[in-house]
């Protein structure tokens, strides 16, 4: 790791086995590396489900086909809310993405996006990883928000362009910008 937070762009992502909830509504404990062998995933960390600004975030990525699409890259959220509470989250928002639940943190410390906002209460810093299939970090963004990370949105396409690159010209054409 850097002096900045978060771990940098080609470094090893660190593989980790937690709960992930699937748009179906199953649970199972599932490594990172497992969805790693069928195409590149972006962890897009947040910090709960049902807050205004992570519905905000999670909308955007629903409404923006080439997100939702999956073919050429996988989105997957990371947050501390429980299993039961991404399920409603999933439906309330009709998400086609899988939620990993990070209640601990471990996985958000990990990837050095652990912090305590006025040094009380933990989260993760708004944050999103580009994991190749070699398990290797090829974009990151990280919120850099002083008073409260958690408003900063992730560069929708910034995001867009970086997965372009590494995993192809993207098929989906209603990408909205």
């Amino acid at each position: 790791m850097t002096g900045e937070r978060g771990l940098s762009v080609g470094t090893q992502a660190p593989d980790f086995t937690a709960p992930l909830v699937t748009a179906g509504g199953s649970v199972e404990p599932t490594a990172l590396s497992s969805l790693l062998e069928d195409r590149p995933v972006l962890l897009a960390f947040y910090t709960n489900d049902f807050t205004p600004d992570c519905i905000s975030e999670w909308c955007a990525f629903r409404d923006y086909d080439w997100f939702a699409s999956g073919e050429q890259v996988q989105v997957v959220g990371v947050s501390k809310s429980r299993p039961a509470t991404h399920r409603r989250f999933i439906d309330k928002l009709g998400l086609s993405f899988p939620l990993y639940s990070d209640a601990d943190l471990s996985i958000a410390d990990a990837y050095d996006v652990k912090y305590r906002t006025f040094k009380v209460i933990p989260r993760a810093h708004r944050s999103c990883f580009l994991v190749d299939q070699d398990g290797i970090i090829r974009y990151r963004w990280i919120a850099e928000n002083a008073i409260d990370p958690t408003l900063d949105t992730p560069p929708l396409a910034e995001l867009h362009e970086a997965v372009a690159e590494h995993v192809g010209e993207l098929k989906s054409e209603t990408f909205g910008f």
